[in-house]
């Protein structure tokens, strides 16, 4: 009878030993630091500060104090109300002569322009590489008085129409609000056909040859395909070039008069001439609230939440 053999004794099981802590889960808030600290210092702690100026009275030889005047607000609004519907209006004319003009051109770059497409980018992007101030500079010799300009435009009878809306004064177009929405549309309809030409680009080339198979006509496909495609690229060029214009003080300054004053034009005469910081604060404050409703509103209506 053959003998039993035994089974070798098993070895202890392993102790298992605690999961180390991953070496590079902080790593993203390493890198996000210099960014929280960049708007902490430049623009957190200078909105608190202008936040208590605009509630601060007194004088600049008293020096001023923190006495929550709020009133302040109410007065600056009550008073400069014109300005910020100025502003407004000019900004939102700008707005649309930018995608009136820059939607065709970032049309014609995403698919027509070809091996043409690189130049006429840099073409859109040119201006940027020369001062903002020198621009609008220009603007004054193409629209002087005696100019080929305001030539083609009064043969033309244009001045006719626009001395009728108000937005010039004689044969003259300087000095008017003609003028400054001008210069606001040039200045920034870069920033309206970059947004609009990146939009355009991403959608598929198939879905226009799908349109055609389904016998539907050129403005048809535009209509039901490529603008519903588009409308992140026009809000996000639309509010690249309202939010700016409706701040700017440049334009009104070189190509208006006192007539056209826009409330960025209060706000630097308050914070550098007159030196009532407190008016000028609220005033800041103001307008920005004015634009982040509007800017929250129009989203929601566009339907364009996840851009915010």
């Amino acid at each position: 009878m053959a003998a039993v053999t035994e089974a070798p004794p098993l070895a202890p099981a392993p102790e298992e030993k605690p999961p180390r802590k991953r070496r590079g889960r902080w790593t993203p808030y390493w890198l996000l630091l210099p960014g929280i600290l960049w708007l902490i210092i430049f623009f957190a702690l200078p909105m608190i500060y202008q936040g208590s100026t605009s509630i601060q009275t007194g004088s600049l030889e008293d020096g001023y104090k923190v006495t929550w005047h709020f009133a302040t607000y109410w007065d600056a609004v009550s008073e400069y109300w014109p300005q910020f519907v100025r502003s407004g209006l000019y900004a939102a004319a700008a707005t649309i002569l930018c995608l009136l003009l820059g939607y065709p051109l970032a049309y014609l770059i995403a698919f027509r322009a070809g091996r043409w497409r690189n130049l006429i980018m840099i073409l859109v992007i040119a201006p940027f590489f020369t001062s903002f101030l020198i621009r609008t500079l220009a603007w004054k010799t193409i629209l002087a008085d005696s100019g080929p300009v305001v030539g083609a435009l009064n043969t033309l009878h244009v001045l006719d129409v626009t001395n009728w809306l108000g937005w010039t004064s004689g044969d003259r177009v300087l000095a008017t609000p003609l003028a400054v929405v001008c210069g606001l549309t040039y200045n920034f309809l870069p920033f309206m056909v970059l947004p609009l030409y990146t939009s355009l680009e991403r959608i598929d080339g198939r879905l226009h040859e799908a349109a055609g198979d389904l016998y539907a006509k050129p403005f048809t496909t535009f209509r039901k395909v490529t603008f519903p495609l588009s409308m992140p690229g026009v809000v996000s060029g639309t509010l690249l070039t309202f939010i700016p214009a409706a701040g700017d003080y440049v334009n009104a300054e070189l190509l208006g008069s006192t007539d056209t004053r826009m409330i960025g034009n209060v706000i630097q005469t308050q914070f550098l001439r007159i030196l009532d910081y407190p008016t000028a604060a609220a005033l800041s404050f103001v307008l920005m609230a004015a634009i982040l409703a509007m800017v929250t509103i129009y989203i929601r209506k566009s339907g364009t939440e996840d851009l915010v």
